[in-house]
């Protein structure tokens, strides 16, 4: 059969764009001519942390009356950005070194494949819907500082003091106690850990991972009481005290991941944070960034991460998991894969590991979902966890990489 000039051009343009059309009887297909597996589930499922409000529950109320899967996940993280009790997101969040509240958020919306970002804001509370006004208002995916600031400003969005008095207090608490974030990062050569027993580390300075469990969960018990006692002395508040104390050793890199999934198939991701606890001014984390803290493919899957946000940004851990489902992983296989480039990247070193955390929120377009965790718990010794609602509202504990308990990076 011959083939006209005109038809051979119109086909070649074709390919070089991968637009080729499917047609009846075949199957769809992905970037690397890959079909797709993955089939909607017959019910809406969010994945994402525990939230502690009735938020998950009235987003997964939204996607079973047709409500966009952005604008629910977008309920939850609002929910938290308005908590002044949340130390890790929006109103109360705590602060860099110097008392300076700066939020970082992404979304990433699947049926249109849209994303935005806002880095490093100052004064405005709704960090994630203002990544969200980015992507529809804007040709720009990521806006930073000031002009993130006065981008929402023109939006509408209304200027705050985001620094709380309870904030205020933390910081002030480990401005005298805690220490800062200069100096070499666990990825150093030139980094060390404390010396063991050393009289000006304090009791801190023992937790290295071959000590057995009973005896880091007392030095902890010890070390609490005695921080406790410091913040009385300062004049903070009996149910403050514990929380200060915390932030000294394990200063917070809490973040909020939602991925939620629909009946059609569509799902949408969102990421927002208040970022490490005490950083230097202008410091951004994973969760601005499309591919590490949050990443979002219509065809396959959505994840989200919270933890070091460091780490997270040098294995690009969202699309890491998502390209990983791509290729047939399960949600918990393509998470500890993740996990695993972690802990290559210190040549599985336990000894800088134990001072890392990280979590991963997964949910396949299929409905699969999982979360899983580099350390089996956290410092206080509670049991890694996860929010799932697929029909059932539960906290499900995660599947982890390492059995133990992530270390106070700033021994006290």
């Amino acid at each position: 059969m011959s083939t006209s000039r005109r038809d051979f051009l119109s086909r070649t343009a074709m390919a070089a764009a991968g637009t080729v059309g499917v047609g009846a009887g075949e199957t769809a297909r992905v970037p690397g001519d890959r079909p797709v597996p993955y089939q909607p589930p017959k019910k809406p499922i969010i994945v994402t942390r525990e939230t502690g409000d009735t938020t998950v529950a009235e987003a997964y109320a939204m996607l079973e009356g047709g409500a966009d899967t952005l604008d629910a996940a977008l309920h939850i993280c609002q929910g938290r950005e308005d908590d002044p009790k949340d130390h890790s997101v929006g109103l109360g969040g705590l602060p860099n070194e110097d008392g300076v509240v700066e939020l970082d958020a992404c979304v990433m919306h699947g049926p249109t494949r849209r994303a935005g970002s806002v880095a490093a804001v100052q004064n405005i509370r709704h960090a994630a819907l203002l990544a969200k006004t980015v992507m529809q208002r804007t040709w720009h995916v990521m806006i930073v500082g000031k002009g993130a600031e006065q981008f929402a400003v023109d939006e509408g969005f209304h200027r705050e003091n985001l620094l709380t008095d309870d904030a205020r207090k933390i910081w002030l608490f480990w401005k005298e106690h805690g220490n800062g974030w200069w100096g070499p990062g666990l990825d150093s050569p030139d980094w060390k850990p404390p010396a063991i027993g050393s009289p000006t580390q304090g009791p801190m300075a023992m937790l290295m991972p071959r000590h057995p469990a009973p005896e880091y969960a007392q030095t902890i018990r010890d070390t609490m009481r005695r921080l406790s006692a410091m913040a009385e002395r300062m004049g903070i508040r009996p149910e403050l005290r514990r929380e200060a104390a915390l932030q000294v050793l394990w200063p917070t890199t809490g973040t909020i991941h939602v991925s939620a999934l629909n009946t059609k198939g569509e799902m949408s991701g969102a990421t927002t944070t208040s970022g490490l606890a005490w950083k230097i001014p202008g410091r951004v984390g994973d969760s601005p960034i499309i591919g590490a803290g949050c990443y979002t493919d219509q065809d396959i899957g959505s994840a989200g991460a919270t933890g070091n946000g460091e780490e997270n940004i040098k294995v690009a851990g969202a699309h890491t998991i998502v390209d990983q489902m791509r290729q047939g992983a399960t949600p918990k296989e393509a998470g500890m894969e993740a996990l695993r480039r972690i802990a290559r990247n210190y040549n599985n070193d336990m000894a800088k590991l134990r001072y890392l955390d990280m979590i991963y929120y997964i949910v396949r377009r299929d409905g699969a979902y999982a979360g899983v965790s580099l350390w089996s718990t956290r410092g206080t010794g509670v049991r890694k966890n996860f929010v799932v609602h697929d029909g059932v509202l539960r906290t499900e504990p995660c599947d982890y990489l390492y059995e133990g308990t992530t270390l106070s990076i700033h021994p006290f």
